[in-house]
C-alpha cells in the first residue's frame, strides 16, 4: 500500500485554513492512519472539522479537535470600549497638526495604554500618528509599529578626502545611480543572503508568501523620503563608541526600510487585529494583537524578521557603494524607528513600546536624527528621558502633505534652494521640497533634554526615487 500523501491544499478543499491546524492535522494522519487511502482520510478529517468537540477525547484525532476548538475561540471578536484618556507629553505642541493630536489622544484612551508621549517631528499618520510613541502592557499595535516595519538610518564613514564631491560629482553621482534602487525598481539577477534563509519564512505561513519579494526587493530602497546621501559629516568631539576622532568625513547615509514584505506584514497583521478586537469608529486602526496569543507572538516574530530584513537591505546598499569606492569605512553607525521593543518604564513595569516614526535615545546610545534634502542630519547620543519614553525625534517631520507640496511648490524654486544650499539632486520631486518640512534645527532645539547633538551631517549629493 503507497504511502498517505496529504497536501495543504487537500486540507483546504475540506475547510481547513490555519498553517498550525494544517499541520497538526497532517502530523496525526500520517503518524496514525499512514495506511488508509486519501479519499478515506480527508472523509475523517472532514467529520472531526465539522464537529472537533465530538472528537475532543479521541485517542488520536483529540489533538486535531483542541487545535480547532481552540482556533475558533481565538477568532471570536472581542468589542472594546475607549477609557477616559491619560495625559501624555508633547514636545512642541505649537507645532503640531490637530490630526495627530487627536490621533495620540485616542491612543491614550486604550485600556491597554500605559504610557505615551508626542515627538517634536509629528504628524498625521494612519492608527498612531507619526511621531507618536505609546506604551501598552503586553499588547502590540500593528499600526503603532506602522507600515514600513523597521525603517532605519545607516551611515558609513570613510577616511577620504571630502573635496572628492565636488572634483568628482559626475563619477559620484554615476555610483549613486549605478548602485542603488528606488521604488519598484530592482538589481537584476538571483540574490543570496543569510535573511532569506532564516526559519521564520518557512515557520510562518504568511511569511512563506513574501520569499519571491524579499528577495527582488533585497538592497533596495523605498519611494517617499527614502533616499540614499552622500555628504560631509563634521564631528567636532571624540565619539568613544565608534572611535572617531574630530574632523570632517566622507560619508554616507540612507534611510530606507523593510519595503514590499514589511507592508504587507502590517496589512495582514492589522486585518487579523481589527477582527479579533472591534473598536469604536476612528479608533479601528488601533486594533491589537496579544502577545500571549498565537497571532501575537507570529506578528512578533514577523516583525523583528522584517526589522532585521530592512538592516540587511542597508547593509547589501553600504556594501555596494564602499565596492564602487574602492574603500572601506572607519565606521558605521545605525538604528531604526517603526517598531516594538519590549523595555521597563522608568516606574519599573515591563511594557511593550511602540515607536512610530521616533528614534530610541536611551542614555548613552547612538542615533542619527536626518533633515530633508537640503538640510543638516545629526548624529546624537541619548540622555534617557523618561517622559519622551527614551525616544526622540526621527527627523525634520512635514509640515504639510505630498498632494499640498505638489500644487503649491514649483520646480524652479526647489533648484534654486539647492543651489543655494550647495546640493545636487538624482530624482526626488517637489513633495519632498525641504519647505514642506519642519526647521530641524527648531526640532532639535525641543528635544534638547532627551539627545545631545554630536555631529552634524550636510548633504551634498542627494539620491531619491
Amino acid at each position: 500500500m503507497s504511502k498517505l500523501n496529504l497536501r495543504g491544499k487537500d486540507l483546504q478543499r475540506i475547510g481547513f485554513v490555519d498553517d498550525r491546524v494544517m499541520s497538526v492535522a497532517k502530523n496525526i494522519m500520517l503518524k496514525y492512519y499512514k495506511h488508509h487511502n486519501k479519499a478515506e482520510a480527508l472523509e475523517i478529517l472532514k467529520k472531526v472539522h465539522k464537529n472537533p468537540n465530538k472528537f475532543i477525547n479521541h485517542p488520536q484525532l483529540g489533538k486535531i479537535a483542541e487545535v480547532l476548538v481552540e482556533k475558533t475561540q481565538s477568532q471570536k471578536k472581542i468589542s472594546v470600549s475607549l477609557n477616559k484618556q491619560k495625559p501624555y507629553k508633547i514636545y512642541g505642541v505649537e507645532g503640531i497638526e490637530k490630526g495627530a493630536l487627536d490621533q495620540m489622544a485616542t491612543a491614550m484612551q486604550l485600556p491597554i495604554s500605559l504610557q505615551g508621549a508626542l515627538m517634536p517631528d509629528a504628524h498625521q499618520g494612519y492608527g498612531l500618528p507619526i511621531g507618536g510613541v505609546l506604551a501598552t502592557k503586553n499588547e502590540v499595535i500593528p499600526y503603532g509599529v506602522g507600515m514600513d516595519i523597521g525603517c532605519r538610518m545607516c551611515m558609513s564613514i570613510y577616511n577620504m578626502d571630502v573635496n572628492r564631491i565636488r572634483k568628482n560629482e559626475t563619477h559620484l553621482k554615476k555610483l549613486l545611480t549605478e548602485n542603488t534602487r528606488f521604488g519598484n525598481s530592482v538589481f537584476q539577477g538571483s540574490k543570496n543572503h543569510p535573511i532569506l534563509d532564516r526559519p521564520e519564512l518557512n515557520e510562518i505561513g504568511f511569511l512563506k508568501t513574501l520569499k519571491k519579494k524579499a528577495r527582488e526587493q533585497l538592497g533596495t530602497s523605498g519611494h517617499g523620503n527614502h533616499f540614499v546621501d552622500i555628504g560631509i559629516l563634521e564631528v567636532k568631539a571624540y565619539i568613544p563608541e565608534q572611535d572617531l576622532q574630530p574632523g570632517t568625513y566622507f560619508t554616507i547615509l540612507s534611510h530606507s526600510g523593510s519595503r514590499g514584505p514589511g507592508a504587507e506584514i502590517a496589512r495582514h497583521y492589522t486585518k487579523i487585529a481589527m477582527d479579533k478586537c472591534e473598536l469604536p469608529k476612528g479608533a479601528r486602526a488601533l486594533a491589537w494583537l496579544d502577545l500571549s496569543g498565537e497571532e501575537g507572538m507570529e506578528y512578533w516574530k514577523a516583525m523583528n524578521w522584517a526589522g532585521d530584513y530592512s538592516e540587511a537591505n542597508h547593509h547589501v546598499i553600504h556594501d555596494k557603494l564602499s565596492a564602487a569606492l574602492g574603500e572601506q569605512p572607519l565606521a558605521m553607525l545605525e538604528n531604526h524607528h517603526n517598531f516594538a521593543w519590549k523595555e521597563q518604564l522608568p516606574y519599573g513595569t515591563t511594557a511593550i513600546v511602540h515607536r512610530k516614526g521616533a528614534t530610541p535615545a536611551h542614555r548613552d546610545i547612538l542615533g542619527i536624527i536626518p533633515g530633508s534634502m537640503a538640510s543638516p542630519g545629526y548624529i546624537v547620543r541619548g540622555k534617557g528621558n523618561g517622559e519622551s519614553l527614551n525616544s526622540a525625534a526621527h527627523g525634520a517631520g512635514r509640515v504639510m502633505s505630498r498632494s499640498q507640496a505638489k500644487k503649491q511648490f514649483q520646480t524652479k524654486e526647489l533648484h534654486e534652494l539647492l543651489n543655494q544650499k550647495g546640493v545636487v539632486l538624482i530624482g526626488g520631486g517637489l513633495d519632498e521640497s525641504p519647505l514642506a518640512y519642519k526647521d530641524i534645527n527648531e526640532v532639535m532645539q525641543l528635544q534638547e533634554d532627551m539627545v545631545e547633538k554630536l555631529a552634524v551631517f550636510k548633504p551634498r549629493i542627494v539620491r531619491m526615487e
